[in-house]
């Protein structure tokens, strides 16, 4: 499952790349970093966006997540990491460089999970747990221009997260909130 996932995800960037452009400019496709946060972790990425219609565009992430639950999971103490892509699309509310976007997207991470129950300070139990975790999620934001081929765009996202296969002890799940940005190129 995961090198028939990854090898899909692998092929949707390669045709992202080579699409034909129709932002009204001779635009391929951005590339950027990005970067986003949420309560209990981080995740940074490279991402690959291309339009597909007018004010429409696909995008694409390969990334890392890198997390803390601090409590709020399953087990007491609940930290751990993992690859995942995303895959999504968004719509613009206007054409150009600088405009408002709306978009859905879908993450998919394989993390590993470090865990232990603590009762009166100590450790009575602890184990690791991988997991395969689904992330839907709605996502707003403005992208804008900086210099002449390159662009920041601000973003926020709200949705929800499943652990979809749990290897080990359950661990935490719920919904999600990220504050992020992506910095990068026009071609």
């Amino acid at each position: 499952m995961y090198k028939t996932t990854l090898f899909v995800g692998l092929l949707l960037c390669c045709s992202l790349a080579i699409q034909p452009s129709s932002y009204g400019q001779s635009k391929i496709f951005d590339l950027g970093f990005e970067f986003q946060a949420y309560p209990t972790g981080l995740i940074p990425g490279l991402r690959l966006e291309t339009g597909f219609a007018n004010q429409h565009a696909l995008h694409l992430r390969l990334g890392y997540n890198v997390f803390d639950h601090q409590g709020y999971g399953v087990q007491d103490d609940e930290t751990g990491d993992g690859y995942g892509f995303t895959l999504g699309y968004k719509y613009y509310f206007k054409p150009g460089f600088e405009r408002w976007f709306l978009g859905i997207k879908n993450d998919i991470w394989w993390n590993a999970v470090s865990w232990k129950d603590i009762v009166n300070g100590n450790i009575v139990l602890s184990g690791k747990t991988n997991i395969t975790v689904v992330q839907p999620t709605f996502e707003a934001g403005f992208a804008m221009k900086v210099g002449s081929d390159w662009f920041f765009s601000p973003s926020l996202a709200f949705g929800y997260e499943v652990n979809v296969q749990t290897k080990g002890l359950p661990t935490g799940e719920g919904p999600i909130i990220l504050l992020g940005f992506t910095f990068g190129r026009r071609w």
